[in-house]
């Protein structure tokens, strides 16, 4: 019996259903789309600080903070991307800790925006609806809006503070999920270097010449932001 005719015959057949098999890669953006992304954006501070001036020991704490997120993404190419990140402003409790200071408990609050551009890698798939995408850039955080809270002012009388803007790298990944040609679901995590210094000025000590009414401590932010949110693509 010929066995090599049904053979000859299967393995064309094999290849064809691999290559069936075989789904072309899709981008579910195109060049010259513009992608508009508004959600809830949450900032969850991965902070640490250096010792507050005159307290060994004692730091502070910056506390988590919600507002709403805006992106704006520009398609240069099917795969390259740049994305500005906006938001309405953030506002973050700012606590004592250590032995000394941290009974204190709330000390400050400060408002700031975080614009960050970034330029993305957008991830092809075997499918138009979902589209990952991953991206690096700069950030640039402004503060304002600094106050000081009755308990500090109750340890150091009148007091203001001041936390200078900062300028760092930024990292993203994300994903859009289209449910229609125009509109999307989005979900986006950032991490972001914020690294800024606190003054806290005071009524100093005048019988005493070393003291200038001031304290200063070093505040590393580095959040983690996470947007959930819905996009339109023009």
């Amino acid at each position: 019996m010929n066995t090599q005719y049904p053979i000859a015959r299967l393995i064309p057949a094999i290849g064809l259903s691999a290559l069936l098999g075989m789904a072309p890669v899709a981008h579910a953006h195109e060049a010259g789309d513009l992608i508009v992304r508004a959600g809830g954006a949450w900032v969850y501070p991965n902070d640490s600080s250096g010792d507050v001036g005159g307290f060994p020991g004692n730091g502070v704490e910056v506390e988590d903070a919600f507002s709403a997120g805006l992106s704006v993404t520009y398609m240069l190419t099917d795969t390259f991307s740049i994305d500005l990140l906006g938001a309405l402003p953030f506002t973050h409790d700012i606590k004592a800790t250590g032995p000394d200071l941290g009974a204190l408990g709330r000390i400050a609050e400060a408002t700031h925006l975080p614009p960050t551009l970034l330029a993305n890698v957008h991830i092809p798939l075997q499918t138009e609806k979902f589209q990952p995408y991953a991206g690096v850039g700069i950030n640039y955080t402004f503060f304002f809006d600094e106050s000081t809270s009755a308990s500090l002012e109750g340890a150091l009388g009148e007091s203001k503070i001041d936390l200078d803007d900062s300028i760092g790298p930024a990292f993203q990944v994300g994903a859009d999920y289209l449910l229609t040609d125009k509109w999307l679901l989005n979900i986006a995590v950032w991490y972001i270097d914020i690294d800024t210094e606190a003054t806290i000025n005071f009524k100093g000590d005048p019988n005493d010449p070393n003291d200038d009414g001031s304290t200063r401590v070093n505040v590393d932010i580095d959040p983690w932001v996470v947007m959930v949110g819905a996009g339109y693509r023009f």
